[in-house]
């Protein structure tokens, strides 16, 4: 099979699968990333979810706590309260056990506006201005934990647009607009899947929290791939699929992966799917 325009990505999958086999793990997304939202929005009135996601509380016991913010707050000297660390304490077991990048996809509300960049950025043929190191991400988290020692101050946390649009969607947006523009102008027209691919350091944090986590994305019918290329145009860390569609271990097993699904979704032939990393599927 010839390899696929961007724009196309998916169209094959709808033919020969339909449209909700071709969309299915998004729009699961999106459904645990709106609900989650609206639980943070009835916050005060039902008291499921409380707080935002930097720290919140689950059914007004169980404490969450944001790992990147917490890190911060020990740089600046100050040690955290028991909640925080509690709370941290339950979010790196969960996301450690879960799936890499698992928050990324499911639970980040700036997920829906970098999905939104690069599904236009696709339908458009738009090409990137500029190739950067997705190990900026990984560099960024020192600079911010020594940025916050020096300064004394939660220093990501003024300018990191996850938490200001999560803000911003309980309790009024304000000048965040701007902050959340930029990012969705960065993706579309300067550097392809920029800032999940290259700058959140959040999302680098979780990566290495969920190196080594249990559920993954397998190649279990790699001999079916046509090449088509579908799952490369959709997927926001295209470099995570090499290695599995190609030989040896057929997990996805890099940390850079943020198990969204939607490589699944758009491969009509259903090479991929979700497994865990508990066996090494070799090749016959």
């Amino acid at each position: 099979m010839a390899k696929n325009l961007a724009k196309n990505a998916g169209n094959d999958a709808i033919r020969e699968l339909g449209w909700w086999r071709a969309h299915r793990f998004l729009i699961l997304r999106r459904a645990c990333q709106f609900a989650i939202m609206g639980l943070f929005m009835m916050g005060p009135t039902w008291g499921i979810l409380t707080g935002n996601l930097s720290s919140s509380m689950l059914f007004n016991t169980i404490p969450l706590s944001d790992p990147l913010l917490v890190l911060q707050t020990l740089a600046t000297g100050h040690w955290p309260e028991v909640n925080a660390l509690i709370g941290v304490a339950i979010v790196i077991v969960f996301y450690a056990l879960l799936a890499p990048r698992a928050f990324c996809a499911w639970v980040c509300p700036l997920n829906v506006v970098t999905d939104a960049a690069g599904w236009l950025r696709r339908k458009l043929n738009l090409k990137a201005s500029f190739k950067w190191s997705p190990k900026i991400r990984y560099w960024l988290i020192p600079v911010i934990l020594l940025g916050s020692a020096v300064s004394g101050s939660l220093l990501w946390a003024w300018v990191d647009p996850v938490a200001s649009l999560h803000r911003g969607l309980v309790f009024g947006m304000g000048a965040g607009w701007i902050l959340i523009l930029l990012v969705f102008l960065l993706d579309l027209v300067l550097v392809e899947h920029g800032w999940c691919g290259h700058l959140c350091p959040l999302g680098a944090t979780y990566g290495v929290i969920g190196r080594k986590s249990l559920i993954r994305i397998k190649a279990t019918q790699r001999e079916a791939c046509t090449k088509c290329m579908d799952c490369y145009h959709v997927c926001p860390e295209p470099e995570v699929l090499r290695q599995p569609l190609k030989e040896g271990d057929r997990r996805v097993m890099s940390q850079d992966c943020i198990s969204c699904g939607r490589c699944i979704d758009v491969c009509p032939e259903k090479v991929l799917e979700f497994s865990t990393s508990l066996a090494r599927v070799k090749d016959d």
